[in-house]
Parts: structure tokens; sequence; C-alpha cells
């Protein structure tokens, strides 16, 4: 058999790419500098997406975003499953090397409890990654309405430009110049407002985060109890060996009460993990975006992108080991109650 050497292929987007990149220069650095990045306003909750609409916030809008593209991903899934092809192709070929890779890591970590923990442990890693992965498209918390400066504040402000009616984008050209306190918005467009992004990242809202862990860790107690009855309650509550073994008894006593507070601390520290990182993350990708060339931003992106998936497997993965945690007996007594429920 004769050997063909495979042709070259030409990396049509490679070149796209680079095309990019040289493009966001220009505009950014050299005709003008329009579209160069600027640096956000530093604001932890979430803002209203348009005045009026105190109840839906920029936060909570990008939730519900990411989770139409969870049931977009679902509806593609079961639609494939149905055309009876055998091949695995496009979307459902990636959510297949994700379900097996969250039911052999559900596997590892929970042993019999598997199939019943995977739907926990696999709503939460997609629900964070996909939360984290949107809000690195373009226009996330660069593109919005004004609003003027509150009476009283002082924050940095720039000079706006005009994209549609009611929508705005920060002017990068000019320098910040920070607001009298008290100004307010003349007439036409203002020069001095802050901008309210239509659309932040989930988990730069202590709100999104908080209510997250708390599901976790009820997930945590919920098995704890299904598995072990009331006899869970004596990892906190270990108060049978005060009367046999008194100084032993005090101890244990002393440790059930530590891990109560370690079972609440957990919401804490799930909450301001993902928080932290998260938040952090979009700060830089802005502050150095805003002081760089192009092309060193590209370079966040690939990181921010790692530490959005990485976020999310150690949300999904703690969360799952607490559970597989909390289904083991605490003492002998208990042991046999820890079998995992009989598949219906």
């Amino acid at each position: 058999m004769t050997e063909t050497t495979p042709t070259r292929r030409f990396g049509f987007k490679r070149w796209i790419v680079i095309a990019l990149i040289l493009l966001g220069i220009y505009f950014g650095f050299i005709a003008g500098g329009i579209f160069k990045p600027v640096a956000p306003g530093v604001v932890l909750p979430g803002e209203p997406i348009w005045p009026g609409l105190s109840w839906l916030t920029n936060t909570l809008l990008a939730t519900l975003l990411a989770d139409v593209v969870l049931l977009w991903l679902g509806w593609s899934t079961i639609s494939f499953m149905r055309s009876g092809k055998l091949v695995p192709s496009g979307v459902y070929h990636i959510v297949e090397l994700l379900v097996e890779f969250l039911w052999n890591t559900a596997e590892s970590t929970a042993g019999k409890w598997a199939r019943r923990l995977l739907p926990v442990f696999a709503t939460i890693f997609l629900l964070v990654l996909v939360a984290n992965l949107i809000r690195l498209v373009p226009g996330f918390e660069s593109i919005g309405y004004l609003q003027s400066p509150e009476a009283g504040s002082s924050v940095k402000g720039y000079p706006i430009v005009q994209i549609l009616p009611g929508v705005y984008a920060l002017d990068g050209s000019q320098a910040g110049q920070e607001v009298p306190a008290g100004t307010a918005e003349p007439q036409g467009l203002c020069t001095t407002c802050t901008l309210v992004p239509f659309l932040r990242g989930s988990a730069t809202d202590l709100n999104f985060t908080f209510a997250l862990a708390i599901v976790a860790v009820l997930a945590v107690e919920y098995f704890g109890f299904r598995a072990l009855g009331l006899g869970y309650l004596t990892k906190f509550f270990n108060f049978g060996t005060m009367i046999n073994k008194p100084v032993f008894g005090v101890i244990d006593a002393g440790v059930g009460l530590l891990e109560l507070v370690s079972e609440i601390s957990k919401i804490i520290s799930f909450a301001f993990r993902l928080f932290g990182n998260i938040f952090a993350g979009t700060l830089l990708l802005a502050i150095l975006g805003a002081l760089t060339v192009a092309i060193v931003p590209s370079f966040l992106y690939v990181l921010e992108l790692f530490v959005g998936v990485i976020q999310a497997y150690v949300f999904g993965m703690l969360t799952l080991v607490f559970i597989s945690q909390a289904v083991v007996g605490h003492g002998g007594d208990h042991d046999e109650h820890a079998e995992a429920p009989a598949a219906h």
C-alpha cells in the first residue's frame, strides 16, 4: 500500500482569530480608542436591568439565560436520542462526554449511592459551569443603560457611546473623571454617568452563590437523614458515652458541637469561594484589558475559562463528598442503615 501524505490544512479559523485580535488592537488603541476596554465600577449586589424593574436584576437575568442554555442542551440531547442515530455528533457528543465524566466521578466517590447523588452533583456542576462560561460572551458587564450618580456619591465616570436608543457603551478613549457629589444628568447624553450592564455574571452576586450553597447543604442533610434516620443527629449531639466514659464522653460531645458549627459554616465557605474567584476574575479581565494590548486579555480569557470549569467542578465535587460522608454511619449501631435504597 502506498502511503498518502495528508494535505496540509490552511487553518482558516486561525487567521480569523488573529484578524480579530488585530482589529481589537486597531480600534482600541489606534483609531481613537473608542472600543478600548474600560474598568467597570465595583458593585456587589445585582442591579436592575432597567429603571423601575427592581425585582429583575442583571445577575438574575444571566442566571435565567444559563437555565435556557441548559434546557436547550437537554432538548437537543433528547432529540438526538429519538432520532435513532448511533454515532454521537455535535451537541450530543459534548453532553455524552460530560455525563460519562460526571457518572465516573460520582461512582468513584459515592459508590453505591452514585445513582441517587448523580442528579444533585450534575445539576450543580452544569449550572455553575454554564453560568461561568456565558459571562465571557462579549457584551456581559459592558453594555447597558445610563444612571446618574446618587447625591452625595463620588464615582469615576466616562464619556459614553450610544449604540441603540437607550443602549450605551462606555467610551474608553478619554480618561475617567471624578463625578462631583450630587451631579445631576444634563440634557442629552450624560458624560459622567455610570453604566448599569444588562447582563452580569451570576456568581458575581452573593445572592446566587448563597442560594446555591444553601441548596447544597440542605441536600447534605437530606441524604444524611435518609440514610441514617434520626441516628444522623448523633453526629452533632453525641452524649451517649458521657455516663460510661465521662472524659471521652465530654470530648465526643464537644466534637459533635464542632461538627454542627462546621456544617453551618459550609454555607459561608461554599458561597464565598465561588463568589471570590469569579468576581476577582471579572475585575482582572476588566482592569488588565483597560491597561494592556488586546493580546493579553485574550490569554486572560483562556485563564478565566479554566477557572470557570474548575470552580464548577470544585463546587459540585465538594457537595458530592459531603453527601457521601453524611450517608456513612457515625457509629456501629447505625452502619446498617447507611445502605442505598433499592432502585425502583
